[in-house]
């Protein structure tokens, strides 16, 4: 049985970056904003979710990295090569840490840039404009754990919403 694109349904999810490493987080936001989740995932496809990422001041970098990781992009320009290092990224953008990491784990696609733009939303802070749009009771995603724990499912299952608040079983046309 194919699936109709037309049915697509956006789950909202919300995660509390504080105290959690860059690197592992972004590699649990990333199959969300892709849609790996669910059962009608096509890689051509664009069914993702929307994630609302807050505290993105307060992520945490493993060893040395906030000394000697270098953000670096061109302006165009001749010699126009800049360069920063993860701490002055912090202060001067927080939210572009996060967001380079998660664009960085999605595949270089025509479909990368509507999966961030769309429906990445990173905030400062603990206040987010979406409570509308999340469902009622939602939990936080919970952090990923460094051990290899058999019984952590990368958020989804009891964390994934509440029951019934956004998902209609689908019933195929006949």
């Amino acid at each position: 049985m194919s699936f109709q694109g037309r049915i697509v349904q956006r789950a909202w999810h919300l995660v509390d970056a504080k105290d959690q490493t860059v690197g592992r987080l972004a590699a649990q936001i990333a199959p969300i904003l892709k849609g790996k989740h669910k059962p009608t995932y096509r890689p051509n496809g664009d069914c993702g979710d929307v994630v609302v990422i807050v505290n993105a001041e307060k992520v945490h970098f493993s060893g040395k990295k906030w000394k000697e990781k270098l953000y670096r992009w061109h302006t165009g320009y001749p010699g126009g090569l800049k360069q920063r290092r993860a701490e002055e990224m912090l202060t001067k953008k927080p939210t572009d840490i996060l967001r380079k990491a998660i664009l960085g784990m999605l595949k270089r696609t025509r479909l990368r840039e509507s999966y961030i733009k769309q429906r990445l939303k990173i905030y400062v802070g603990p206040d987010h404009p979406h409570e509308a749009q999340l469902p009622a009771g939602v939990a936080t995603l919970p952090k990923h754990p460094r051990a290899n724990n058999k019984d952590f499912h990368y958020g989804f299952g009891q964390h994934y919403a509440s029951p019934g608040s956004h998902q209609v079983s689908f019933v195929p046309p006949k």
